[in-house]
């Protein structure tokens, strides 16, 4: 159904999500994703094929596909971004990290403890301190 052509059937919902399974980012190099997501992010690996990594962080997911070489990544212009959650941490230190690892971090207006840059593909992530 489009959503122009939505309408509302009934009154109660026809289906009952309960959570996210995964998010899916299309990369250039896989191999330079799935560094940056396992070994800097702390992500872990569900399942993988030779173009394709499902990630997992809690319960929910993650998937790097590859491009072909001739596809462009479009980040940032399907999905706005994503917002993780971290285990432990403080703004200061969280942002030092980034910085120290060459990433460029911003923040948004009027929120100083944001936390927000790209993966190596352009892809806008968003990290969320443990006690926000």
């Amino acid at each position: 159904i489009g959503h122009r052509s939505f309408r509302r059937l009934t009154m109660q919902p026809q289906f009952k999500v309960t959570g996210i399974d995964h998010v899916v980012f299309h990369v250039k190099d896989l191999a330079r994703a799935k560094n940056f997501y396992i070994d800097f992010l702390g992500m872990t690996i569900d399942h993988e094929s030779s173009w394709q990594c499902f990630l997992k962080c809690g319960s929910q997911g993650v998937a790097l596909f590859e491009v072909k070489d001739n596809e462009d990544v479009h980040a940032g212009s399907e999905v706005n971004h994503m917002a993780l959650r971290l285990a432990a941490g403080d703004y200061e230190r969280v942002k030092a990290t980034l910085e120290n690892a060459g990433i460029k971090v911003h923040g948004r207006k009027n929120d100083p403890h944001c936390v927000y840059f790209n993966d190596p593909d352009g892809h806008h992530l968003q990290l969320l301190m443990p006690n926000e």
